[in-house]
């Protein structure tokens, strides 16, 4: 037996090779992301939408100009602010985003909620690389109030806000009290930062334009492959002079490479082609997650739901009462038997017998029906073991 084997590794590595090559080939599917393209049909799609961005007979870029510039630009305007730097990855970006308030606040400490990106996804980053230190403001699942912020005992610099809060189910707050936090956090004399990796989704929950939700912040951290299908990279945008100091940091952590026209030039794409229907698929992703609740209650799925009832962006999450590994063998064999992929994505565990999914809807997701996802529920919910 393989090392591999005795630590129980293989079965979840074939069932995540059996979910990809399912989800490749179903015909029907909520979202297609270009991750599971083959490299072939990456570099096809980028050829020929690229040509219609970006003049492709201009030198490529070195060290961030050229095409890096004018994505830099075109940021900038979308989002309202003076300027925009682009990063190779959204952790390095906001790493020297917070370092570059705590020098001109004077305050290492960053008022942020538990389940933002850098807590649970950077391996503590935030203190172990950039000597800054994470204050939580709530535990509650959603983003912290005005009156938390205020209660807030110790001093902090800069209040940091993921919009939307994707591990607590992609949710957001209203405008009123997006902008009651933003007003309690300057009023304690700090700067805020928004981490918008998936920022441009939030204009129709918000019902504001990308340079009014970006315009109550100091600084916007915007990532182009999280919606918009792109390679890779991420921007930073705020303020002239910030930019200009991240774009020194950027170089010191290593993130000024020597071409990223590739990634650029992707993410032009995707702002030309996804970001205009973002909108639409925000609005389906409602009637898609009310008929998968109607179809869960016709299965008779206890304790089975979907967060938040009405979603806040194009994603949402999906609960079940069982094992997560039970749930993804369903999910699996679903897309394998029937060409139908309705949970795409990996399981986890949500507690003691509880797993939960991400479901997105994009594309090709505003083919299905009310009915059609009803039908594809019974038909996963055939698959599950009948509970005890």
């Amino acid at each position: 037996m393989s090392d591999k084997a005795e630590r129980g590794e293989e079965p979840s590595e074939r069932l995540r090779e059996r979910r990809a090559a399912a989800h490749r080939k179903a015909r029907h599917v909520l979202d297609r992301p270009g991750i599971r393209a083959t490299i072939r049909e990456r570099l096809e799609l980028l050829l020929e939408a690229g040509s219609q961005v970006y003049d492709l007979d201009e030198p490529a870029d070195m060290y961030g100009d050229r095409i890096v510039t004018a994505l830099e630009d075109r940021v900038a305007a979308l989002l309202g602010t003076e300027a925009a730097a682009f990063f190779p990855t959204g952790t390095m970006a906001q790493q020297v985003a917070l370092r570059c308030w705590a020098a001109r606040t004077g305050n290492t400490s960053v008022a942020l909620h538990p389940l933002s990106h850098p807590e649970v996804h950077e391996r503590h980053a935030l203190s172990q690389v950039s000597g800054l230190r994470p204050v939580h403001v709530t535990t509650a699942t959603r983003l912290p109030t005005a009156d938390e912020i205020q209660a807030l005992a110790e001093p902090f610099g800069t209040l940091m806000l993921e919009l939307p809060l994707r591990d607590a189910g992609f949710v957001l707050p209203t405008w009123q009290e997006l902008t009651e936090v933003v007003a309690a956090a300057r009023e304690r004399d700090a700067v805020v930062h928004f981490d918008g990796a998936r920022l441009w989704e939030s204009t129709v929950h918000f019902g504001r334009s990308l340079d009014e939700i970006a315009g109550l912040a100091d600084s916007v951290y915007v990532s182009f492959y999280k919606s918009l299908d792109g390679l890779s990279g991420a921007a930073l945008a705020g303020g002239r002079g910030l930019v200009e100091d991240a774009k020194v940091w950027r170089h010191r952590y290593g993130g000024t490479l020597f071409q990223q026209f590739p990634a650029a030039l992707s993410a032009l794409v995707g702002l030309e082609r996804e970001l205009p229907r973002l909108p639409e698929y925000v609005r389906h992703a409602r009637v898609v997650a009310g008929a998968l609740r109607e179809g869960l209650t016709a299965a008779g799925l206890p304790w089975a739901g979907v967060h938040p009832e009405e979603p806040h962006t194009h994603q949402f999450q999906v609960w079940l009462p069982y094992e997560p590994d039970v749930a993804a063998e369903a999910a699996v064999r679903q897309a394998e038997e029937t060409s139908v992929a309705l949970f795409a994505g990996a399981w986890q565990s949500g507690g003691p017998g509880l797993a939960v999914t991400e479901v997105t809807v994009g594309a090709p997701g505003l083919e299905w029906t009310g009915q059609d996802v009803r039908a594809a529920v019974a038909e996963f919910a055939a698959r599950l073991p009948e509970k005890p």
